[in-house]
């Protein structure tokens, strides 16, 4: 019988079968390398992309804080010239009142009947005066309680003066304004 030595073939065979294991793993081994670098490069320029945007996002967020503090720059402006305008509005209807009053105040007075003093304080009027007689003090009080600013005429005291050598009638009179806005304390005094 004839035998044949199949050994170094099997060698052989074996040898081969783990060049091909080697081989196969060291592609694979190659593969996985290149898939996680390629993954690891991918996730660097995503991370460098949201850097780009936070600091894209940071610089519009500043702009926007300049801007919304110019904004309340300009809120804060407006306030005050608002106020202001308010001011001067209250002024020149606190102006026109009593120089209102004052001018009918000058158109109810009789002929013979001088005033001395005119006070306000709030809605509070005083006026004093000198007159011939006391026929002229009722008549400007009449006068004044029909008048369109003031109301409650009241006469305080009338005495007997002498002025220039003749007899005159001193006399105060309290009265109320009819405005429903008062006046700040506003205090003007009329002599004539």
């Amino acid at each position: 019988m004839i035998k044949i030595n199949l050994l170094p073939v099997r060698a052989a065979k074996k040898k081969e079968t783990a060049i091909q294991q080697l081989v196969i793993t060291g592609v694979a081994i190659v593969i996985i390398a290149l898939i996680v670098t390629s993954l690891y490069v991918v996730k660097r320029v995503q991370v460098a992309a949201a850097k780009d945007d936070i600091t894209t996002a940071n610089k519009k967020i500043n702009d926007l804080k300049t801007k919304i503090g110019k904004l309340e720059e300009v809120k804060n402006l407006k306030e005050q010239v608002k106020k202001k305008l308010d001011v001067l509005t209250q002024l020149r209807k606190n102006k026109t009142g009593p120089a209102q009053r004052l001018a009918s105040l000058s158109d109810l007075t009789p002929d013979q009947l001088w005033l001395t003093s005119y006070s306000e304080s709030d809605q509070n009027v005083k006026i004093s005066g000198i007159a011939a007689n006391e026929e002229q003090i009722a008549q400007f009080m009449k006068s004044l309680d029909a008048s369109i600013d003031f109301m409650s005429v009241e006469l305080l005291v009338s005495e007997q003066t002498e002025v220039a050598g003749t007899k005159q009638k001193k006399f105060d009179l309290t009265m109320k304004l009819r405005s429903s806005a008062p006046l700040n304390s506003a205090t003007t005094a009329v002599k004539k």
